[in-house]
């Protein structure tokens, strides 16, 4: 289940409108076991006593042309953005961002922090959206190896959309603080880019 991050009241209706397109599901699903699959990585020597893939079933002429027009309404939502950029989300809305990147075939990872009014908040609340390992460091330093080394141990990546909803400008967590956090996701889709993997993040301030 994806973690309950939206809190009481009316928010509640916004998940259940988000939760309302397979989209939205199936790109929490790609996501899902994104960081378990790094912490599972067999050790060198019993690589080989792993079973081999199972083939791919082919698929029916209406599943690949409906693939194909899924995939183009998905370029054609990010056709003004870049691969590996960070923006404010702007126009967008978050249940088509998660649609595209399911179609896609791209992991979608969302955190609202608009509750949060401190650094640590933050931090913890990404960590939990993101479904971090548990011995995630809660500080920058840690965010940016989850964002960026840690996935790259676990393979080839398909790409990444990201939403942070409601960045907040509190005591404990300034217009600075907010800054460096989205310079450590900046470094992220440099860091992707130069990999040929797209990296994309929305964000708005709360």
């Amino acid at each position: 289940m994806m973690t309950d991050i939206f809190g009481l009241g009316d928010a509640l209706a916004a998940r259940e409108e988000r939760g309302a397109g397979d989209g939205w599901q199936r790109a929490q699903n790609q996501a899902r076991n994104l960081y378990d699959n790094v912490l599972a990585m067999p050790r060198p020597e019993l690589s080989h006593n792993l079973p081999p893939a199972a083939p791919a079933a082919p698929a029916s002429a209406g599943a690949v042309a409906g693939a194909e027009g899924a995939n183009e309404d998905a370029m054609n939502l990010f056709k003004t953005v870049r691969p590996n950029i960070v923006q404010s989300i702007r126009a967008f809305r978050v249940p088509e961002l998660a649609r595209a990147a399911a179609d896609l075939g791209q992991h979608f990872l969302y955190a609202n922090c608009a509750h949060c009014a401190s650094k640590a908040e933050v931090l913890e609340t990404i960590a939990t959206a993101f479904l971090f390992p548990k011995h995630f460091g809660k500080n920058f330093d840690a965010l940016a190896d989850c964002l960026t080394d840690m996935i790259y141990k676990a393979g080839q990546q398909p790409g990444f959309v990201i939403v942070l909803e409601g960045l907040p400008v509190a005591q404990k967590f300034d217009k600075e603080a907010r800054e460096v956090l989205l310079d450590v996701f900046r470094d992220a889709a440099e860091f992707w880019g130069e990999r040929k993997v797209q990296f994309r993040v929305f964000y708005s301030f709360a």
